[in-house]
């Protein structure tokens, strides 16, 4: 939607809330604040804007007068300033990608009872294990939870599951060897070591961290 239909409903909105009877100064402070919202958009979009210019459209336009410019020459000027407007400098969306994942990941790794494995993975031990540890190629059979930074699900074990190490993404693979069984870590596993730049189709957007609670209760080669 264009960010002048934005402002003609927000302005419509006021507009209309301020529809009941007012004093005089009621008035002055409604059209001083109109005034100021205006002015603090506009300064923000066109900063170089020639205010004189601005006034003089509003007054013409707002009192119905002949404007000194034709339809087609205002829709004109209005289409090309969208068009600048729209293509200049933007965050492309993988950097803000990687900019929300290492927040994320900040703010995780200062939660209590955090340790950080190798490859940045983060570690809370929810239940600890004493049987042997997992090998790079060995089966694991797991129940696990695997959540978004947003707590949303996007897979679970409705039954305990059987795995080869080496068929799973690197974060598991990293960290399950360092688990032994009977254990129930709780894992926050960087893009890098999950799915990274390609995610994983409209589940897994690129670059996201992934979250899981796994609960390691066999092995076997």
């Amino acid at each position: 939607m264009s960010r002048y239909l934005f402002f003609i409903l927000g302005l419509s909105f006021s507009v209309a809330n301020a529809s009941e009877p007012t004093t005089s100064k009621d008035s002055h402070d409604l059209a001083y604040s109109l005034g100021a919202s205006l002015g603090e958009r506009l300064r923000q979009e066109v900063p170089d804007l020639q205010i004189q210019a601005l006034l003089e459209g509003l007054k013409q336009a707002y009192q119905g007068k002949p404007l000194a410019l034709d339809d087609a020459r205002i829709a004109q000027l209005l289409a090309q300033h969208e068009a600048q407007a729209s293509t200049g400098p933007q965050v492309p969306q993988s950097e803000q990608a990687l900019a929300a994942e290492q927040q994320f990941m900040t703010t995780e790794k200062a939660k209590p009872g955090v340790r950080e494995l190798a490859d940045g993975i983060l570690l809370t031990e929810l239940a600890p294990g004493r049987g042997e540890k997992p090998g790079a190629y060995d089966r694991v059979q797991v129940k696990y939870v695997g959540r978004l930074p947003d707590g949303t699900i996007f897979d679970q074990s409705a039954q305990p599951q059987w795995f080869r190490l080496d068929s799973v993404i690197s974060g598991w693979q990293s960290a399950l060897q360092q688990m032994p069984v009977g254990a129930k870590w709780r894992l926050v596993i960087p893009s890098a070591q999950a799915y990274g730049a390609d995610g994983a189709g409209e589940l897994i957007a690129p670059y996201t961290p992934l979250v899981f609670e796994i609960e390691l209760l066999a092995t076997d080669v």
